[in-house]
């Protein structure tokens, strides 16, 4: 959506064209991505992946993560995410990638910026959080369900990389 029918800043009722500014209050409007993080977790050569159990895509295998929080920095939100939906505590490593992708939730589409870190885990136990993931899975390069992947306009790219970098 790239039209605003009022203004949030002082409510008039507006068709305003975004990015854009507010004809009453004169107040600027940008569509600025959402961000999210996400952690890649690894255990003996195999990264831990859920399937979801919510939309979007139900039913695919989805890099640990989620939205950030107020402001909340992305490494932080990646060590919250997968502490929330597997009751793993870790430490974020280094930053993997960031990537542009579209979400859409209760019928709003809107676009998200996505950065990846590695997260240490302090272990490797899981107490999965059902209302969000209906299994976990641990996968060697060889083994990721590529056609079952969840968001793969990004998470394809970013598991490639990480696949192609464990043969090396």
């Amino acid at each position: 959506m790239n039209r605003l029918p009022h203004c949030p800043m002082c409510g008039e009722h507006v068709d305003l064209e975004v990015p854009g500014t507010c004809p009453a209050c004169l107040a600027p409007h940008f569509r600025n991505a959402r961000p999210t993080a996400g952690g890649l977790v690894v255990d003996n050569g195999r990264i831990l992946l859920l399937c979801r159990a919510i939309d979007p895509y139900l039913g695919h295998w989805d890099i640990p993560g989620g939205f950030c929080d107020g402001a909340e920095l992305p490494a932080d939100a990646a060590v919250r995410e997968l502490f929330e939906e597997t009751g793993i505590r870790s430490t974020a490593g280094s930053m993997i990638a960031m990537a542009l992708d579209e979400y859409e939730m209760a019928g709003v589409e809107f676009d998200t910026l996505n950065t990846y870190f590695e997260l240490i885990p302090e272990s490797t136990t899981i107490t999965l959080d059902l209302d969000e993931n209906s299994e976990a899975g641990w996968f060697a390069p060889d083994e990721i369900p590529w056609h079952q992947l969840a968001f793969p306009n990004h998470q394809t790219q970013i598991l490639e990389t990480w696949a192609r970098l464990q043969v090396v």
